[in-house]
């Protein structure tokens, strides 16, 4: 097969994926060199270690997400990039923070700067919603999941955010008490919430 065939299954690969690995070019049975070759000729564009785009998809949104959910499929977006998310604060997080089981060793990704916090089994699955953004399953935590979060984890991000979250989610109508209250019963934060949510009914 000659090369310029390789380019083009590679970037038809690139525009049905959004984001590929060099691995992902063992299925198709192509070189991984030519990946090299393309990010030389500017024709593709290296975004990370291991990590390829088309260069025209330049400034999507949620490109540092989908950057992390390719390297990293079981993070979960979690605390102020899933209130970002949710549209639900005024805060512009420095680093992407995701949620991994208790016991996971922090990601080794370059760019974007990450802040991790490890879950226990039962609580890690609670929430998770998928989401899919330029091809990538991004796996982030509902509404009400991230606003329980933010009063688990006040100590990080601040008890003005978290209840900044809170009156923005009863605001926007995205979360019930009873939503709430579920998700503070599974992250063992009922007392620190109970007057919050009282003092919103």
């Amino acid at each position: 097969m000659r090369p310029d065939t390789h380019a083009r299954q590679v970037l038809d690969l690139l525009a049905q994926k959004g984001m590929l690995r060099p691995s992902d070019l063992d299925a198709i049975e192509v070189p991984r060199m030519v990946l090299t070759r393309l990010s030389a000729a500017s024709l593709v564009e290296k975004v990370g270690r291991g990590l390829y785009r088309l260069p025209e998809r330049d400034g999507l949104e949620h490109e540092s997400l989908t950057t992390i959910a390719t390297r990293v499929p079981q993070a979960v977006f979690c605390l102020l990039t899933a209130l970002q998310f949710h549209a639900l604060t005024t805060q512009l997080p420095r680093q992407v923070w995701i949620a991994m089981p208790r016991g996971s060793h922090v990601p080794r990704i370059d760019y974007p700067p990450l802040k991790m916090i490890q879950v226990s089994d039962a609580a890690y699955a609670a929430g998770i919603e998928v989401v899919e953004r330029n091809q990538v399953p991004l796996r982030v935590y509902g509404a009400a999941r991230t606003v329980v979060d933010c009063f688990k984890h006040r100590n990080k991000i601040g008890l003005d955010v978290a209840l900044e979250a809170l009156r923005d989610v009863r605001a926007q109508r995205r979360a019930s008490t009873d939503e709430l209250w579920h998700y503070a019963k599974i992250c063992r934060v009922t007392n620190v919430m109970r007057p919050y949510l009282e003092a919103i009914e």
